[in-house]
């Protein structure tokens, strides 16, 4: 189905737009309509995948004997990651055609996540203004050498211990902490809106995690709530970071960024096992979200498959997901250089 569809497209000729010259409208041109498409029976299908397989993951911690716990772990954590998935649609407004029905959607699944839907929503859409542009993307920004020389000396270890020790599965956590609850990270207008989300989660947290020591005792707490959450952000942390980062991934100042080629080249497509693609809804399909928004996560393969035929020499080499992949980029993409690009403590040391 995928091929003929796109088969049946004119084919879009790029080669006479020179590459400074691309833009974002030329892609989505590109693209069949059909991705662009909501379906609502796909849109609620993946709602009953992943209130189904959270259920069946807490089932599992609820009966399984300790040694099974780390399966269970993994499994449930990974179904909350779908959570995500369906709120950051809704974020998108690509779940539904109705404002109210995303907004009410959305909240719901990411309220389980205690992340604040509206928080994350406007934080986000910068993220994609600014994809892989210096100061102003702030998914996972690297840190420029000029900035890391600025900070006190504490500051400076404790990132690189984040870095050499592999921590970077805890870092959605900070982002998490630290930008979405602190109004004076919005706009005034965008206040009543935060304010809301904020007041959503809170009332989530203050019911269920009582309710669960309550009834279970903190390791109940621990057991139920806590190590899903953390495997979740293992995910969240994982996918922001792979998804744009890598040594030959260029962040650029504002006068030489280009936003379609930092959509198509600076997004990376990585492949993870199929059943982590299935419960997290294909968002490690990662390049037509990029190139636009308005593509449902149900339809993000076969926009891939679009743009592999028509921009293929623009993209990045796909990439597979294992511990190699991420001893590579925590390595290798430790601090950055304007204009020239990744540099790692080792060297920025021996340089001064």
């Amino acid at each position: 189905m995928t091929t003929s569809i796109i088969k049946n497209q004119e084919t879009f000729v790029f080669n006479n737009i020179p590459k400074n010259e691309i833009k974002l409208k030329h892609i989505i041109k590109s693209i069949p309509k059909e991705c662009f498409q909501k379906d609502s029976r796909k849109a609620w299908t993946s709602v009953i995948l992943s209130l189904s397989m959270a259920a069946l993951g807490y089932y599992f911690l609820a009966v399984s004997p300790w040694f099974l716990l780390p399966i269970a772990w993994i499994f449930t954590g990974t179904a909350l990651t779908g959570f995500f998935v369906i709120g950051h649609d809704c974020g998108h407004r690509s779940f539904s055609d109705r404002k109210w029905v995303n907004d009410l959607v959305g909240h719901f699944f990411m309220m389980f996540l205690i992340y604040p839907f509206h928080s994350w929503r406007i934080k986000h859409n910068h993220h994609h203004k600014h994809t892989n542009k210096l100061d102003e993307d702030n998914a996972w920004h690297p840190i420029r050498t000029e900035v890391f020389a600025s900070w006190d000396k504490p500051r400076q270890s404790a990132f690189e211990l984040f870095m050499k020790k592999k921590l970077w599965w805890v870092g959605s956590i900070g982002h998490w902490a630290v930008i979405h609850f602190n109004l004076n990270n919005f706009h005034k207008k965008d206040h009543k809106s935060v304010k809301l989300s904020i007041a959503v989660v809170v009332a989530f947290a203050a019911i269920v995690f009582p309710t669960l020591i309550i009834t279970t005792g903190f390791w109940g707490f621990i057991k139920f709530w806590f190590i899903p959450w953390m495997v979740y952000h293992f995910w969240m942390s994982t996918f922001t970071i792979v998804h744009h980062t890598i040594a030959d991934v260029p962040f650029l100042s504002a006068n030489k960024w280009n936003e379609a080629l930092a959509q198509l080249f600076g997004t990376i497509h990585c492949d993870y096992p199929r059943w982590v693609e299935v419960l997290c809804h294909d968002i490690n399909v990662h390049v037509p979200h990029h190139i636009s928004t308005a593509i449902p996560s149900y339809n993000l393969r076969l926009a891939y498959d679009s743009i592999k035929e028509n921009w293929g020499p623009y993209l990045h080499d796909e990439l597979t997901f294992s511990w190699d992949l991420m001893n590579k980029i925590t390595n290798e993409c430790q601090l950055y250089e304007t204009d020239i690009g990744y540099t790692t403590f080792d060297k920025y040391y021996a340089q001064k």
